[in-house]
């Protein structure tokens, strides 16, 4: 529990510098202004600081130990971890799911953790996904977010990376309500909730090592690309993957070029983005 708590209080941290760092100024121009109002940045010199932070650790700490985990450990081995880790998460993507309204998804979460924690030893095997159980996606975050809570302001946390304040919150409530680590801290095992992290974040890294060398390859700007790309996965997400609806359908139908192209003429996935 102390591990969960310490998390917390590093999110509540990184939450009041907020209070401290400067916004970026917003541009006098229309088309400027609307363009800074879509990427919902205006902490970007802070965010920019903190990212550039996060790619020195990746290039000397990260990144090696993923390329390590991938060189000791073969293919198979790592889809057992990366199962096991996904089994550990699904009690509190079932609560979610059942907060969020969401049975049908809700029953599904169950019966893959039944399945997978009994049948597939532990979580070791996905044997819940071949049987018409897929895996399903439910975080506090995205319960906030079909409450209508304000995303508030993109943010780059020190070493978790892209969010915003809504996914800060939910991140540390689902620490909160994960009965795993209760269990951990009951049993005097507080550090197995790092150890956990520890272990999903260098699996996540070694399967997207090619990926992200590409992106930072080709990119103009790192920081903006990588921005774009995370609001936009986090977007699908909280849809469930449905695609971002249409508010104006004849706004397909005008012009750009005929005037300002605000974000209110925008669908939701691209006012994320």
């Amino acid at each position: 529990m102390r591990a969960v708590n310490r998390k917390f209080q590093f999110l509540c941290f990184s939450g009041a510098l907020l209070l401290l760092v400067g916004c970026a100024t917003p541009p006098a121009d229309p088309a400027g202004r609307a363009e800074f109002d879509a990427t919902n940045d205006p902490l970007e010199p802070m965010n920019r600081v903190i990212f550039g932070f996060n790619d020195i650790l990746d290039t000397f700490l990260f990144k090696p130990v993923a390329q390590a985990y991938r060189f000791v450990f073969p293919q198979f081995s790592r889809n057992m971890m990366r199962h096991f880790l996904d089994n550990l998460g699904e009690p509190v993507v079932f609560a979610n799911d059942v907060m969020q309204g969401e049975f049908h998804r809700a029953d599904i979460t169950m019966g893959r953790f039944m399945a997978n924690s009994t049948i597939g030893v532990g979580g070791l095997f996905d044997i819940a996904t071949p049987t018409g159980l897929p895996e399903q996606t439910g975080d506090f975050g995205q319960t906030l977010y079909h409450y209508h809570f304000p995303e508030g302001p993109y943010l780059v946390l020190p070493i978790l990376g892209p969010s915003n304040p809504r996914d800060a919150i939910g991140m540390a409530a689902d620490g909160e309500m994960d009965p795993f680590g209760w269990l951990a801290s009951h049993f005097g095992h507080g550090g197995a909730t790092w150890y956990r992290w520890i272990a999903w974040g260098i699996d996540e890294r070694s399967r997207n090592i090619e990926s992200l060398d590409e992106i930072k390859k080709n990119s103009l700007d790192f920081y903006a690309q990588l921005r774009s790309l995370a609001r936009q996965h986090r977007a699908a997400e909280l849809r469930n993957g449905q695609p971002a609806p249409v508010k104006d359908l004849n706004s397909l139908y005008i012009d750009p070029g005929s005037r300002p192209q605000s974000s209110l003429d925008l669908p939701d996935g691209d006012k994320r983005q």
